[in-house]
């Protein structure tokens, strides 16, 4: 299913990270608009015409760049349509520091894609981009995604309490982080 001139940036035993291609966009839109994928995340009512500006975006990018955020599509190796996203965004004044995100559609979920993609990103990341710090922030109610970035290896630093008014609500959320150090221990 990959298209030619969509860079692999790396592979894991089940997954491709790959840049994102014009037949992502129905596959990503149909879980980016699902009500309970966009609980915790910054936008609803996800729409078609935004996921083709997005994904239009992300040809013209690069995973680096610093101040700007990169989504890699995760594609199944054995192929079909993906089934799921990663966010990277390097800091625009220090560029050895970055913030990680992650998405997956329904049916990909609680089969460990999340954990195996985000392992498979911050090996490529780390020595890839020079990076000395990853930073990840998940609402505090979302405590699958809390559990994820614990068993890759984060360290919550930060529970901000009611920080950020966010649908409607004032929510609290958990900041995690990752030292290159630590990662190598891990390793």
């Amino acid at each position: 299913m990959n298209d030619v001139g969509a860079p692999v940036f790396y592979e894991t035993e089940r997954l491709r990270a790959r840049g994102f291609t014009d037949d992502d966009v129905e596959a990503f839109v149909g879980y980016r608009a699902d009500p309970d994928v966009a609980r915790y995340q910054s936008w609803s009512d996800y729409t078609l015409e935004q996921g083709r500006a997005l994904v239009a975006f992300m040809q013209r990018s690069a995973p680096g760049t610093p101040g700007e955020w990169y989504q890699l599509a995760l594609e199944p190796r054995t192929g079909g349509p993906i089934v799921g996203d990663l966010a990277l965004h390097v800091d625009a004044e220090e560029p050895r520091l970055a913030e990680v995100g992650f998405t997956l559609a329904p049916a990909a979920q609680g089969q460990g894609y999340a954990a195996e993609a985000l392992t498979g990103l911050l090996g490529w990341a780390f020595p890839t981009l020079g990076l000395h710090r990853v930073v990840a922030v998940t609402d505090a109610l979302n405590a699958p995604a809390a559990a994820l970035l614990e068993r890759v290896g984060f360290r919550r630093e930060a529970h901000h309490v009611e920080n950020v008014f966010f649908k409607g609500a004032w929510g609290s959320e958990y900041q995690f982080a990752l030292l290159a150090r630590e990662w190598a221990a891990r390793r």
